[in-house]
């Protein structure tokens, strides 16, 4: 490569072997490093490739998309080599789209069920909640002769109720964690610290068992 042609050559020849669009920042980040061109010297580069003819330039409203030249036999037809790569793009558009609807479905779901901070505030009451019950029952449990069989039988029922709550709702809010987790850029400690959730393990507590 020659400082003259500022990387045209290789990037014509980069766009020529991968036969597929690119941007000019998309051709900038996969050789910069390999081969030590500037982003300006890029740009120029396959701008001026585009007015040569030596590449194709497409502009989509403020992005400009650049590719291969495949059409230079003058008659109108893709190559014949191309036909089973249009084809494979094809499938690969016909995926996309269906999974873009499966996407749309699940973030759908989830703007019905509750935002982040809803949840972060039920957490906090439920765990506020449960630190008060917990009190109660360690003092009626420390108490002798104070309780009668039945009153105890009725304490310990309204326990199990309040654990399987418990349970019910660490799952739920653990099953909305992790479909938010699944489009967050961070891991699953980042996120928990970014929204201010504390877990039953953080507090070093444990539900326990009905």
């Amino acid at each position: 490569m020659s400082k003259k042609d500022n990387g045209a050559s290789l990037i014509l020849a980069y766009l020529n072997e991968k036969n597929r669009p690119y941007s000019s920042q998309d051709v900038y980040c996969n050789l910069q490093k390999q081969h030590g061109l500037g982003k300006t010297a890029v740009v120029k580069a396959m701008e001026l490739l585009a007015a040569e003819g030596k590449i194709k330039e497409k502009i989509y409203g403020k992005q400009k998309i650049y590719f291969a030249d495949q059409f230079k036999d003058g008659n109108g037809a893709p190559p014949k080599a191309m036909d089973g790569q249009i084809s494979a793009l094809s499938a690969e558009v016909q995926s996309l789209t269906q999974s873009c609807k499966q996407l749309d479905a699940e973030l759908k779901e989830l703007n019905s069920s509750l935002t982040t901070e809803e949840m972060v505030a039920e957490i906090r009451e439920l765990k506020a909640e449960c630190s008060g019950y917990k009190a109660r029952l360690d003092k009626i449990k420390s108490a002798t002769n104070h309780v009668t069989p039945e009153e105890k039988a009725k304490v310990y029922k309204e326990r199990d109720v309040y654990v399987k709550e418990w349970k019910k709702r660490k799952r739920l809010a653990s099953d909305m964690m992790n479909a938010i987790l699944e489009g967050y850029p961070k891991s699953k400690k980042e996120f928990l610290e970014d929204v201010g959730v504390e877990t039953d393990e953080d507090c070093k507590v444990s539900v326990p068992s009905t």
